[in-house]
């Protein structure tokens, strides 16, 4: 049966629709396969009876946009399905408005061969309607002592390299797996920690980190390793992702690496983008512990600055997911991380669309066309013959975010109780519905 998607206000800069534009859009078998102007009329019929039975839906006008995706989220399966599986996790991403994932490999074991690649993606092809691609890691166990099998990997499906969690220390094995994956044509996704300067770190290094009594991560942690892969990927041509930008002084490296043409991108989390260290008090709630950490006010303003700009490419979440448990520790003991599919979409609508900082367009080319891109991707578009992976928005739905309502395993969120305008009504993915007025169906 096709499916006719009525008084669909279309967002899409790469196909010309800078500004909503009421259209009527005919999926059939997955696939964008008639996009009108909009009737006026609400009148549930269609003049084109080639498609035989249509199935009939009317979006009263609620902004459609390609498919978005998060390049970096955190699964956790095979090995810690207490947190997160592959299954709840798609319904957290569909939750949220996307259609697609990248999920990491520091998983327990680490997929580091084709078998935990294949793993991954048999699990998500038989049991979700979220498109869920795996990254592969650069080094065994993510060791940094050896190079991981990449070309098994690359065959069985992986589409970038990480080291994630950890960060390639040895700048002579990085080398290595910069001139391996560029062979390969795919990106390294580089986690950049100098685990020599951030071993004991807990919080970013500075005024609050002596007012509460942690132990500081220095901004420095970041910027040498950023320097160096940068540097590297000069030396090999390989392609390099930088992921979780979290400072000023990384952004300005990022600009100059672009201006000199290197072959180099990078991605920003809400988290990073909408929260300081100003966030951290005498409570020391654990929510607010991540990697890398909170930094300054002065640091969030120039990543929101950049992102708009361009000098970084895409908005990524870094799902990190912990049972309540592992949270409820002192903050020195609790893991890194919090979760951020379910509320990533809400955050940037809210603190920068609603606020005049970026325009809807920018959000889809940030959230939705350049994680594509990156990653070697087929592109996403509101256009005939694109797959019929769509997004609808209800831009003005005000909301306030609540654990309760998380479909994810996790609850670990560190805007609990912020208020919100802006949150996914629908998702569909080759055409079939993964939400449905806010209700995940998958």
């Amino acid at each position: 049966m096709a499916l006719l998607l009525k008084r669909a206000n279309c967002v899409d800069p790469a196909v010309g629709f800078d500004q909503a534009q009421m259209k009527d859009i005919l999926i059939c078998d997955g696939i964008i396969t008639r996009i009108n102007d909009s009737a006026t009329t609400t009148d549930q019929t269609h003049p084109d009876k080639d498609f035989g039975d249509i199935e009939v839906y009317d979006l009263d006008g609620r902004l459609v946009v390609p498919g978005l995706m998060d390049m970096h989220v955190h699964l956790r399966d095979p090995g810690q399905e207490y947190k997160e599986d592959i299954v709840s996790g798609a319904r957290a991403a569909a939750h949220g408005g996307f259609t697609a994932v990248l999920a990491m490999p520091n998983t327990i074991p680490t997929v580091d061969s084709g078998a935990e690649v294949g793993y991954v993606l048999k699990k998500a092809s038989e049991n979700t309607l979220t498109r869920i691609y795996q990254a592969g890691a650069l080094t065994v166990g993510l060791k940094g002592q050896a190079l991981s099998e990449m070309a098994d990997m690359a065959e069985a499906g992986a589409l970038a390299f990480s080291d994630d969690g950890q960060g390639l220390q040895d700048s002579g094995m990085m080398r290595l797996a910069m001139e391996y994956a560029a062979t390969l044509d795919k990106p390294v996704l580089s986690h950049c920690q100098v685990n020599s300067l951030t071993a004991s770190g807990q919080v970013n290094e500075g005024l609050v980190s002596t007012r509460l009594g942690l132990a500081g991560w220095p901004a420095a942690g970041e910027q040498i390793m950023v320097a160096r892969d940068i540097a590297l990927a000069e030396l090999t041509g390989a392609r390099l992702h930088i992921q979780h930008v979290s400072t000023a002084a990384t952004v300005e490296l990022v600009r100059a690496a672009k201006k000199r043409g290197v072959a180099v991108t990078a991605e920003v989390t809400p988290h990073h983008l909408f929260l300081s260290e100003q966030a951290l008090d005498e409570r020391y709630d654990t929510n607010l512990k991540m990697n890398p950490p909170l930094r300054t006010p002065a640091d969030t303003e120039a990543l929101q600055i950049a992102l708009v700009e361009g000098v970084i490419d895409c908005i990524a979440s870094d799902h990190a997911p912990h049972a309540r448990h592992e949270k409820a520790l002192e903050f020195e003991l609790a893991p890194f991380g919090v979760i951020g599919l379910e509320t990533a979409l809400g955050l940037v609508l809210s603190e920068l669309v609603s606020k005049g900082r970026m325009s809807l367009a920018q959000l889809v080319e940030r959230m939705a066309h350049a994680p594509r891109r990156i990653l070697g991707l087929a592109a996403v578009n509101l256009a005939v013959g694109s797959q019929a992976d769509l997004t609808v928005i209800e831009p003005d739905y005000k909301w306030q975010v609540n654990a309760d309502d998380f479909v994810s395993r996790a609850q670990n969120s560190a805007f609990i109780g912020r208020q919100l305008i802006g949150r996914a009504s629908d998702v569909f993915v080759a055409g079939e519905k993964s939400l449905e007025r806010g209700v995940v169906k998958c």
